[in-house]
């Protein structure tokens, strides 16, 4: 239909140019014929085509510059010119003009295009009210949402869509708005809902604007149904509900662990018992007695020692769990029961060590290597240990990352803990802790952990690696005086060593050196390397 229209116009324009070149001719005296022209061209303005503006200019600018010079009677050249180059000017303006007022009308058509583009294919639901309630205008969302046919709720109060129980309140509150209208977001710290066409409801989200026309007030009110999101809310309850079970769990298991050291330790205390009871009828193991009865207390100290550090990260983890209760927290909450399970699991390798306590004497206890990336290793022992940290203490890692190394995990990570632990128990508030790793010549790993604590004379350094030790400005500070004997066992079996340096008041800073391959490991398998 609008090309057949445009036929009609764009026809209608060629006739009119052609009768007035013809009038011109005619009557070249007459200048006012060139209005047909300019006729012609303004009647452009309904072609969207630009090229017949342009077209109609040219011809009418080419006609009017050719009837100053057809055979005049009456006129000498001079003024016919001066008449059409008038008539030359308003033929150029015309075609400015309507080449102008096409663009302007192309913009303006193509934001309406855009508006209603974005209210046609708008997600939301987009329902327009006037002050009276009564519904104006929807998108096609809006219909879909509230399962309505297109049409069927306009001139409807916007109540239709609001359950029945509802209404009351409902009615005050738009009541309010009118009042006092502004951009808002509708339903913080309640649930609203809204009511589809078969009488169903379902949670909504609603956001109010509004604009004045006329003197009329209208209200936008855009609708999201939140169906989903509640359906996840839920489903979220139930998550932590689970959680809370397996915390349960995990304590049971924490109890259960502790009563099983219990069990055996008694079981330990009295097979030595029935040993001190035997040694008025061996009087000659007196010396063999003795040193049953300093394992005996080693044992204890030990238990007590080694113990601390998993069951506190079960504790701290459990604890941080229940901090973790929104769904993007789920890989947190992952990571801490990784932690548990870690440490509950080195808690069963520690109770395997302490029974095989004869077999480490006898050196029977031995590394077994494995590959690990150092800076993930690292970042897992610091992790661990921050929890355990004082108020305002820091503990500072630095490595380089990427880099791998081959050596018996588990006793480097009980090397780190026990180093970490004295730094942080002999150190004040608000102090730093570093923990330095560097890569020495020959593919071995150096590791050094440094502390602001309260430092260690020069009489007692060579006395700190013998088990049951301790520092003459420790003894106020609980300890066992096993850890650095610990240390030094450990870094023995790695084929390593340990250094120390330190002064009263300045700290303390323990060094541990690793080989580049561990002694009689496998060449294919057990090669200590950094890659």
């Amino acid at each position: 239909m609008f090309k057949e229209k445009s036929t009609h116009i764009l026809l209608f324009c060629f006739i009119v140019t052609a009768c007035t070149a013809v009038l011109q001719y005619l009557n070249p005296t007459y200048s006012f014929y060139d209005g047909g022209l300019v006729a012609a061209v303004l009647l452009t303005v309904f072609l969207q085509n630009d090229l017949y503006t342009r077209l109609f200019g040219f011809l009418g600018g080419v006609l009017v510059v050719a009837a100053a010079f057809y055979p005049q009677d009456s006129m000498v050249l001079s003024q016919a010119l001066l008449q059409h180059l008038f008539s030359l000017i308003i033929v150029i303006i015309a075609t400015i003009f309507v080449l102008y007022v096409k663009k302007l009308y192309r913009n303006i058509e193509a934001e309406q295009h855009q508006v209603t583009a974005l209210f046609e294919h708008a997600t939301e639901g987009i329902v327009l009210t006037n002050d009276k309630g009564k519904i104006v205008l929807l998108n096609p969302a809006a219909y879909r949402l509230f399962q309505y046919e297109h049409g069927e709720l306009l001139n409807q109060t916007i109540d239709i869509l609001i359950p029945q129980r509802f209404h009351a309140r409902h009615v005050a509150d738009r009541e309010g708005f009118y009042q006092h209208p502004g951009n808002r977001t509708m339903g913080h710290g309640r649930d609203l809902f809204a009511r589809k066409k078969d009488g169903s409801e379902f949670p909504v989200e609603v956001s109010l604007s509004y604009y004045r026309q006329k003197n009329v007030m209208f209200v936008i009110a855009f609708i999201v149904d939140i169906t989903e999101r509640k359906k996840a809310e839920r489903d979220l309850l139930q998550k932590q509900e689970q959680l809370r079970r397996v915390s349960e769990d995990i304590g049971k298991l924490n109890t259960e662990l502790e009563t099983k050291v219990e069990q055996r330790t008694l079981i330990l205390r009295e097979a030595l018992q029935e040993l001190e009871r035997s040694q008025g009828e061996l009087s000659e193991a007196l010396s063999k007695e003795k040193e049953l009865s300093e394992i005996k207390s080693r044992f204890v100290s030990m238990a007590s020692h080694e113990f601390r550090t998993p069951l506190s990260t079960v504790l701290s983890s459990a604890a941080l769990l229940s901090r973790y209760t929104l769904t993007e927290d789920q890989e947190k909450r992952d990571k801490h029961i990784k932690r548990i399970k870690d440490a509950v699991k080195h808690l069963n390798d520690l109770l395997e060590d302490f029974l095989s306590l004869g077999k480490l004497e006898e050196g029977k206890v031995m590394a077994e290597p494995a590959e690990f990336v150092v800076g993930e290793f690292l970042d897992e022992v610091v992790e661990e240990m921050r929890p355990l940290a004082k108020p305002g203490q820091q503990i500072h890692c630095d490595y380089v990352d990427g880099e791998t190394y081959i050596t018996d995990k588990r006793l480097l990570k009980n090397i780190l803990i026990n180093l970490l632990s004295n730094a942080v128990k002999f150190s004040p508030e608000d102090a730093g802790i570093w923990l330095r790793v560097a890569h020495p010549s020959g593919g071995g790993l150096s590791l050094a952990v440094k502390d602001q604590g309260i430092g260690i004379s020069r009489e007692d350094q060579q006395h700190l690696f013998s088990s049951f030790f301790r520092g003459g400005n420790a003894l106020n500070i609980e300890g066992t005086g096993l850890g650095l004997h610990i240390v030094k066992r450990y870094v023995d079996l790695l084929g390593g060593d340990v250094r120390l340096e330190s002064a009263i008041g300045e700290g303390t800073c323990i060094t541990v050196e690793l080989p580049g391959a561990l002694p009689g490991a496998d060449p294919e398998r057990g090669s200590a390397k950094i890659s």
